[in-house]
């Protein structure tokens, strides 16, 4: 935090500073450092302010030289901190982080002005791009068309222990966004001072607001957190997102030839808190009622307020204006009969809209309703009818010279209703497919029908099966009890079908098995479904009913490896083809990224994710079924994470085609989300990656799939020797567990509370036990990122080095051309030099220091910084490039702003592991501040880093 100097006590810094590419976001990162300094110093003393800059001083020398002297200094000054030092410390470095990320933010949305205003060529990743480049494509008007017709497309917002920013942090952070923002505009000197007043005061609150929860996060927190991103960016931006899209598709194919406005819900919200039980006891019936009652009453409350406003707006009156007569019919059963407004027809039929509005909040389980109605009134017995009333309106508007007062709320209201309902977001069911053999054995067995259903083998399991789905009678008896289990999930499907008939068939419509290895894994879950009436066999017309999708879940290496295997014999099944028939021809299938990635590395993960969509995409194609593939990403890299335009376009030939969704976890919908702006931008990514990968033709030159097909090839031969270089070391290495558990903060990870579920499966130090998102979690805190590049050096290298010196020279061109032509392994590679940016030896050597073996230190540190140190040779040597990020200098200099911030906090971290550490080994219970220091720790580098979850 820069030292502020005696004028900037007394008068703010200019708010257009000089011109300059990144002066701006300079300023900003000075303005708030500065603030956050003068803070520090009022609340804290000089004295803990000139600590913190002689921490950070130090750090840095000992980034830019690695002197001996500079680590050793920091030992020492890290030492001698008290408790109360330590976490104000740990405390300013943290915020800065969450500061400059702020910063960062507000100069993404300024250079996207500035593009705008200038003119500029439409970036690539932006709807304008996407349009023009398929308007010049051979793709005609019709295609684009039935695209929006039927696509659909989910961010599915999940609840990961990995998001550790408390939801009052968060809403202090937002207004220091807008008051950043505000600043853009020309101010006078006393709006400037105003304006810096409001943000010190905004950094005084984070200041004095408990960074960290002292008790675990419920699933009701997670709830409520994931709600507060609909408040802030969703239920504007989406409709809004809409707009743009008819606009592009009018600008490029002409009003008619789109047949605009779009009328299909295309771009939806997905959840999965209070709906995803697996690995958490936590959620169960009464979570899932919670989720879609919370979720109606904030939906419900964003309309009730968007309707109060268009009753102030549209003041119109009938003597001035005509109106149609659907909407004098909809004024006069209105509620208001006040003759103030006996010629104001728009406000009468908007005051009967907010009656039945606020009706239908409480009949959906709303406890307070901010304005009261003129009158009670009828609910609306479904979000079709009351935007069937709002509809009204707009024809008459668009009839009677008010076309102009349309767009402005009305039709953003209009096509809210359309995505969002009366449930906000789909709530998605998971849990794992061992569950529900137990249920299943257990009602197989009370009912007679089958004693020991899981001794038997799959064949048995799935005659079994199919013949239950034919019978018309049930297994579970009213008159018998259950075990525990048993009874919660039985629960759990009656809910659901209660949820879709009160808050409609949108609000819950997937069921996903976690741990997919069979086709019975599959049919299970339809049985389970036909107990709670949720799958019924047609009558007259034979047509089965499956109101909630049955969606496997591959995500072992495994799993990965038999995915086409399991859904070629599911979809051959008659009884399953006639549910997919019945559901449009479309089956879902959902692939995880982050078991993958632990069970088997970055290489190997990602090339076993692309082998088993080709596979997929056979059997799907083969059986005249439409896919939808469901990515289970997480924040890094390791676990799927990196630019999602980008992740998109990289997937294999016929793997989209208008149909995708995707997880969003952790702290990255903070960052994705928390900022207007950016959230309309990432979900516009979302979109034109959606449509390029659509509806863009591919290569189709006469060598274009041979060159492919040795592409493959190439990267088949480097996962093997990546996976086996990646297993030796994580799971044969003697040890490594134990190395692991050490040198990173793994066991004060699953200590925070950060996350309604627990960080590992047992209570063991094993890898195998480990939840993959702690794994990948840890391994950024202490900046080694392990499983985001480990196993490739070793791979490439030993691939080169096979046959002659002039061979190696041929295959290094062949990876070269790998990365120009084949989006799949550009991608890979891009985000592993982001992966690397972040990376960093030296600062992960003091992590190492933790690990109380020293033989064993050495043995493993030594072969990390070996394969560490051949990856960058092989990444060098097929870009061209030795530094890294040198294609992206906006990301990279995005780092280097924030690793004089970052790596004290990384410092600090270690000092305190320490303490902890000790305290512990001497049977002491340990000072509860050092623990609180930890965690605040692992908040500030999460943050820093951005993408970790």
């Amino acid at each position: 935090m820069p030292t502020p100097s005696a004028a900037s006590k007394t008068s703010p810094k200019r708010s257009r500073p000089r011109p300059g590419k990144d002066e701006q976001l300079k300023h900003d990162i000075r303005l708030l450092g500065r603030l956050l300094g003068e803070v520090l110093r009022e609340q804290e003393g000089e004295q803990v302010f000139g600590v913190v800059e002689t921490i950070r001083q130090t750090a840095v020398r000992f980034r830019r030289d690695a002197e001996p002297q500079a680590a050793a200094e920091l030992d020492k000054l890290l030492k001698k901190l008290s408790q109360e030092q330590t976490a104000s410390v740990v405390r300013a470095f943290s915020y800065f982080s969450h500061l400059a990320n702020i910063a960062e933010d507000q100069h993404h949305n300024r250079s996207r002005r500035a593009e705008l205003l200038a003119g500029a060529a439409p970036q690539r990743g932006t709807l304008a791009s996407a349009l023009a480049r398929i308007g010049q494509s051979t793709t005609g008007s019709s295609k684009v068309r039935k695209f929006f017709d039927e696509a659909l497309l989910s961010p599915v917002l999940t609840a990961h222990p990995t998001e550790v920013q408390r939801k009052s942090t968060l809403d202090a952070e937002h207004a220091i966004a807008r008051l950043l923002a505000a600043r853009e505009l020309p101010m006078t000197p006393r709006e400037l001072a105003d304006n810096e007043a409001q943000l010190r005061a905004r950094i005084t609150t984070l200041w004095q607001t408990r960074m960290l929860r002292y008790s675990r996060l419920t699933v009701a927190d997670e709830i409520e957190n994931a709600l507060s991103w609909y408040r802030i960016t969703f239920l504007q931006e989406l409709p809004a997102l809409y707009d743009d899209i008819e606009t592009g598709l009018a600008a490029h194919f002409g009003q008619r030839a789109a047949r605009l406005p779009l009328t299909q819900a295309f771009l939806q919200m997905g959840s999965w808190i209070g709906g995803d039980r697996d690995g958490n006891p936590n959620v169960n019936a009464d979570t899932m009622r919670l989720a879609l009652s919370r979720q109606a009453s904030t939906v419900l409350d964003h309309y009730l307020e968007e309707v109060h406003a268009l009753g102030a707006e549209l003041s119109l009156s009938t003597q001035l204006v005509d109106v149609s007569d659907q909407l004098k019919e909809l004024a006069s059963r209105s509620p208001d009969d006040s003759p103030h407004r006996a010629d104001e027809p728009y406000r009468r039929a908007l005051t009967g809209l907010y009656a039945r509005l606020a009706a239908t909040a409480r009949a959906l389980g709303a406890g307070h309703i901010l304005r009261r109605e003129v009158a009670p009134s009828a609910p609306y017995s479904s979000p079709e009818e009351f935007s069937a009333d709002l509809q009204v309106l707009v024809d008459s508007l668009n009839a009677n010279h008010g076309a102009s007062l349309v767009k402005p709320r009305l039709s953003g209201l209009r096509r809210a209703v359309d995505i969002f309902g009366f449930h906000l977001a789909s709530l998605d069911l998971r849990q794992s497919s061992d569950v529900h053999e137990r249920v299943l054995a257990e009602l197989f067995a009370r009912a007679g029908a089958e004693a020991n259903y899981a001794a038997l083998g799959e064949d048995e399991k799935i005659t079994l099966l199919l013949d239950e789905l034919a019978q018309p009678r049930l297994l579970v008896s009213p008159w018998l009890d259950y075990s525990a289990e048993t009874a919660s999930e039985l629960a759990i499907f009656s809910c659901a079908r209660e949820m879709r008939a009160r808050y409609g068939e949108r609000a819950v419509r997937n069921y996903i098995i976690s741990h997919t290895e069979s086709v019975s894994d599959l049919l299970e879950v339809l049985v389970l479904q036909k107990e709670a009436g949720l799958f019924r066999l047609g009558q007259a017309d034979g047509v089965p009913a499956c109101d909630l999708m049955v969606i496997p879940l591959f995500e072992t290496i495994p799993d990965l490896r038999q995915a086409a295997q399991i859904m070629r014999a599911f979809i051959a099944i008659p009884l399953v083809r006639r549910v997919i028939r019945a559901g449009r021809e479309l089956q879902e299938v959902m692939l995880g990224y982050s078991d993958s990635n632990k069970d088997g590395g970055f290489l190997t993960s990602n090339w076993e994710l692309y082998r088993a969509e080709l596979g997929l995409v056979k059997v799907f194609d083969e059986a005249g079924v439409r896919m939808r593939l469901f990515h289970g990403r997480g924040g890094t890299v390791g676990r799927g994470g990196g630019p999602s335009y980008d992740a998109i376009l990289a997937q294999p030939p016929g793997t989209v085609n208008g149909q995708i969704r995707v997880t969003e976890q952790g702290e990255i919908i903070a960052s994705k989300y928390a900022n207007p702006e950016i959230g309309r931008r990432n979900l516009e990514l979302l979109v034109a990656a959606t449509l390029e990968a659509s509806l863009l033709p591919g290569s189709e030159h006469a060598g274009a799939e041979k060159r492919l097909k040795q592409f493959e090839q190439v990267m088949a031969d480097l996962s093997a020797r990546a996976y086996a270089a990646y297993r030796d070391l994580v799971y044969d290495t003697p040890g490594f567990a134990d190395y692991f558990f050490d040198s990173t903060p793994i066991a004060e990870i699953a200590l925070l509370n950060i996350g309604s579920r627990p960080a590992s499966r047992k209570s063991t130090r094993r890898i195998e036990d480990l939840r993959a998102i702690p794994w990948g979690f840890s391994w950024g805190q202490c900046r080694l990122l392990l499983p985001g590049w480990y196993g490739f050096g070793a791979a490439v290298s030993e691939w080169l080095d096979e046959g002659s010196p002039s061979g190696r020279s041929k295959r290094a061109a062949l990876l070269r051309a790998m990365l120009r032509e084949w989006p799949f392994f550009a991608a890979l590679i891009a985000n592993m030099d982001m992966v690397l940016a972040k990376t960093d030896l030296a600062v992960a050597s003091r992590y190492a220091g933790l690990v109380r073996d020293r033989k064993l230190r050495q043995k493993i540190f030594k072969r990390i910084a070996t394969e560490h140190q051949q990856t960058l040779a092989c990444l060098t040597l097929i870009t061209g490039q030795k530094e890294r990020l040198a294609s992206n200098p906006l990301l990279a200099q995005s780092i280097k702003n924030r690793l004089a911030y970052l790596d004290p906090l990384n410092h600090l971290q270690v000092e305190l592991i320490k303490r902890s550490r000790a305290a512990a080994a001497g049977q002491d219970q340990g000072e509860p501040r050092v623990y609180r220091g930890i965690h605040l720790s692992i908040n500030g580098v999460a943050a820093g880093l951005r993408n970790t979850g």
